[in-house]
């Protein structure tokens, strides 16, 4: 896919029936949003690009705890463990505003949601998922 195209796929959200690609559309939404924000140096702007990544990890999270959650236990553990991670961090991030805490949101962001839309789902591709694909996550760096 050229850069034109992935830029394209990133403008609107997914045709429905694609969770993971609305999921992925989502997180690099929110990351644009926190990049954009950390940019324009307002506070008030910044305050609510972290809420609404925040808020986006909270559904995640609720999906994820749901017992019909279709996602293998250890890829819901690490997911969740993630997430636990961006709930401390925005935590932080809210009690004093560093610009460069920032970055980790948005890194985490970019790089799940390139995940999401690099591989289509192991059922599509007629194969079965290889051990990289099925490789826990590993842990997210400190928090600053």
């Amino acid at each position: 896919m050229s850069q034109s195209d992935v830029l394209k796929s990133y403008a609107g959200p997914p045709a429905a029936g694609k969770p993971g690609e609305l999921e992925g559309w989502a997180m690099i939404q929110a990351a644009i949003r926190l990049k954009d924000a950390s940019e324009s140096g307002d506070n008030e702007t910044i305050m609510a690009a972290v809420r609404l990544n925040w808020r986006m990890w909270t559904i995640f999270q609720a999906e994820l705890l749901d017992p019909a959650c279709e996602v293998p236990m250890d890829i819901r553990g690490n997911l969740l463990s993630l997430a636990n991670f961006i709930d401390k961090h925005t935590v932080a991030f809210i009690a004093d505003p560093q610009p460069r805490m920032l970055e980790i949101l948005i890194s985490i962001n970019r790089d799940l949601s390139a995940g999401l839309f690099a591989s289509p789902p192991p059922e599509e591709q007629g194969a079965q998922p290889d051990a990289a694909a099925s490789a826990p996550i590993p842990p997210p760096p400190a928090a600053p």
